[in-house]
């Protein structure tokens, strides 16, 4: 690491340049390629997964995006002349859009079924070429400006769909731009310079934009989520700020103890450089984790969001020196350079709240750990009522023509209208016909169901699919509920002595198939995720509490984090003051992503905690010494780290996404725990009461395990020169934290 500081110091133009050219580079070629995400839920083997691939394979021409326009009339009727005219004409209208094969509506013979019961709300189907994750943006822009110039004063139109969901302002880039600005700020106030504070921001911005461009180049290659890139930009933005953070804390440090600007940079990658690169690691094989549930959907996520993590570690190790070394002494204030002018050198000491904090924690461990564990299990407790399922359109906020358009289809036809489930199957004969054409009177006399479509087979008759709308709303466990009764009582009841196996398909039979793979495979991915974290945590610190107290730290860390999550988008609490939309399920996917970054990014506090007590329990054996001064001299740059990260996290709340808003409360939340309530209390309180047992390794496994060092011992050796040099100053000065016992 020291040879790689020294070069990129050397070559600090050259370091510069090539990352402003890989950054450029990139960007044009995913400027040129374009995006190609694709939100695949489908998991093979699955009942909803046989299910569209029988449809897909029997009905090819299905394979477009369905989109509804939906009218209303507060007063009178849809079918007014004056409504049926404005609405026949804007349908045909849209018929004659790029990209559009079909629409259709209410007012021709079969489509009396889309007029409400009241006569106040009609809807239309609108019927692309392509799925929606292929649609030109543009395409269903022109579809929702056709649709919306039909509006007067006593005539709503709204739509809803996956593509119209693509025409939806967000927060655009407000939420990075925020994010950016406020720990800027954070990171002045911690350095008093300019120069100094904008270092992190610019490493970590270089990274991330370079991370972005890559993952829209990735999305060509493999199936890439949608919400990948700002995943990828939320995690990379929080760890990239904070890695460069110790590592210029480290170069201040250097500076204010004497060392030239070279030494100082090349000290700092050395040292806290090495603990940058072991917590980037960390997060990644968290993150990549991932891979081992073998979900396509979840294995692009994984790879994307690793992408950014290993970019911003690289720059922060090989881009930051170089500009470190570029702005010279400005990294410090100035009150501070003129402070080192007049008396000299110094030792940075830790004084204020954080030495007195330190020696707080030391006199009262138990109360405190106490304190700390009431408050997570408090804020745990909401987890035990997880729901996983689907957040539909009718999570939107109130304000988006979506969630509108949900709303009056739900008012005017019932909630099942808006997430129907699909049922297929491999006709053989005209026995099967016959039982599928009778079969009509079964479903409408099943609880739960409203209604259903009449069998469509396809040109060769082999396959045949129906329509089932559901009583309650797709993210019911009603639902659930049914699709479950249909899949066990009542289609087994209606195949008994015939070749039909018919599959159940839709949108939450969807869901339901997808979380219950996730949740079936959580316990295996939990627990080699926890096991490789410990493992490196094992070879670091050569200890066998450290890595217990971590996992159960990041366990907690996590529980408390989806307590939150379950509190606001799933009761509800404050979700719609917030703008997050209406409550609803959580994401299937989400327990798999969250536990794996937010393992990872628990590692990274825990990482800069504990390798900071280590070093000192290596130099004096004093248990007590070493949690005191490890705490006192990294809780303040460990919480200036946290508010920033929390500041990134909480600004993606603007995105406009529900599901980057999820991820962004969610990680919020828990590195705001991990940090205040966690690092710097219950995990010293924790090391205070078992004393040396902290540090305990059997002899057998000592002499067994390879030696991984954070803080490599020339960095020590020159540590203790410097120590030397300055032994007169050190004889003078007053006792200070590290001396002083709780």
């Amino acid at each position: 690491m020291a040879a790689l500081a020294r070069w990129c110091v050397r070559r600090r133009l050259v370091v510069v340049l090539l990352w402003l050219l890989a950054l450029g580079g990139v960007s044009a070629a995913a400027a040129v390629a374009g995006s190609a995400y694709s939100n695949d839920y489908e998991v093979p083997g699955t009942e909803s997964g046989r299910a569209t691939q029988l449809l897909r394979e029997g009905f090819p021409d299905l394979g477009g995006d369905s989109d509804t326009i939906v009218w209303h009339t507060a007063s009178g009727s849809v079918r007014a002349a004056d409504v049926e005219q404005t609405m026949s004409r804007t349908l045909d209208r849209i018929a004659d859009l790029p990209g559009v094969t079909a629409v259709s509506g209410p007012y021709d013979g079969q489509g009396a079924g889309r007029i409400g019961a009241d006569g106040h709300t009609a809807y239309a189907t609108v019927t692309f070429d392509a799925p929606a994750e292929d649609i030109d943006p543009s395409e269903a822009r022109a579809v929702v400006k056709a649709a919306k110039d039909a509006e007067t004063d006593g005539l709503q139109v709204e739509l809803g769909g996956s593509a119209v969901a693509l025409t939806e302002s967000s927060g655009g880039h407000l939420a990075e731009v925020v994010g950016v600005a406020v720990a800027a700020g954070v990171l002045f106030l911690a350095f008093g310079s300019l120069a100094a504070s904008l270092l992190p921001i610019a490493t970590a911005l270089v990274g991330v934009g370079t991370a972005y461009a890559g993952i829209v180049l990735l999305g060509h290659a493999m199936t890439v989520a949608d919400f990948a890139p700002m995943l990828g930009m939320l995690i990379g933005l929080g760890v990239g700020i904070d890695y460069a953070l110790f590592i210029v804390t480290r170069h201040r440090r250097g500076l204010k103890r004497g060392l030239s600007v070279t030494e100082a940079a090349t000290n700092a990658v050395a040292t806290t450089g090495r603990a940058v690169v072991f917590a980037g690691a960390t997060v990644c094989i968290a993150l990549l984790g991932m891979l081992i549930l073998r979900l396509g959907f979840l294995n692009g996520v994984a790879i994307a969001a690793s992408l950014t993590v290993v970019l911003t570690v690289v720059a922060s190790v090989t881009l930051l020196p170089a500009l470190l070394s570029l702005i010279g002494m400005r990294a410090l204030s100035r009150r501070e350079r003129r402070h080192l002018a007049e008396h000299g050198s110094q030792p940075e000491l830790p004084t204020g709240f954080a030495a007195r904090w330190s020696a707080f924690v030391e006199r009262h461990p138990k109360l405190l750990g106490a304190l700390a564990l009431v408050v997570i299990t408090v804020l745990a407790l909401p987890t035990l009522g997880l729901r996983l399922g689907t957040s539909d359109q009718g999570n939107n906020p109130e304000s988006s023509t979506t969630r509108q358009a949900y709303d009056l289809l739900a008012d005017g036809f019932g909630p099942g209208v808006n997430g129907p489930l699909t049922l297929v199957t491999k006709v053989d004969g005209a026995e099967d016909k016959l039982l599928l054409d009778n079969l009509d009177a079964t479903i409408r006399t099943t609880e739960g169901i409203a209604s259903s479509t009449p069998v469509v087979y396809n040109s060769g008759g082999d396959t045949a699919y129906f329509t089932i709308v559901p009583e309650s709303s797709p993210q019911s466990r009603a639902t659930s509920e049914l699709v479950d009764r249909l899949r066990t009582e009542v289609l087994p009841r209606a195949e008994t002595g015939t070749s039909l196996d018919i599959q159940v398909g839709g949108v939450t039979a969807g869901y339901d198939d997808f979380a219950e793979v996730i949740v079936g495979k959580l316990p295996v991915f939990v627990g080699v995720v926890i096991g490789l974290g410990c493992l490196l945590l094992l070879l670091a610190f050569r200890s066998v509490g450290i890595p217990l107290k971590a996992a159960a730290m990041n366990v907690a860390a996590v529980a408390a984090s989806f307590g939150v999550v379950v509190a606001i988008f799933q009761w509800g609490w404050g979700g719609e003051l917030l703008g997050l939309g209406r409550a609803g399920p959580i994401e299937p996917f989400l327990p798999v992503i969250m536990v794996s970054v937010l393992f990872g990014l628990s590692m990274d506090y825990q990482v800069f905690l504990v390798s900071r007590m280590y070093e000192e329990w290596l130099e004096t054996g004093d248990n007590r010494r070493a949690v005191r001064v490890g705490l006192a001299e990294t809780s303040r740059v460990i919480n200036s780290a946290a508010v920033i990260m929390i500041s990134v996290f909480l600004a993606f709340v603007l995105s406009g996404d529900r599901v980057i808003a999820m991820f962004g409360i969610a990680l919020a939340a828990a590195v705001a725990l991990d940090a205040f309530v966690l690092r710097t209390l219950l995990v010293p309180a924790l090391m205070h009461l078992l004393g040396g047992a902290n540090w305990w390794l059997p002899r057998w496994l000592d002499r067994r395990m390879p030696r991984i060092s954070i803080e490599p011992p020339e960095s020590r050796a020159a540590h203790e020169r410097l120590t030397d040099v300055m032994g007169q100053l050190e004889k003078e000065r007053e006792q200070d934290v590290r001396d002083i016992p709780g």
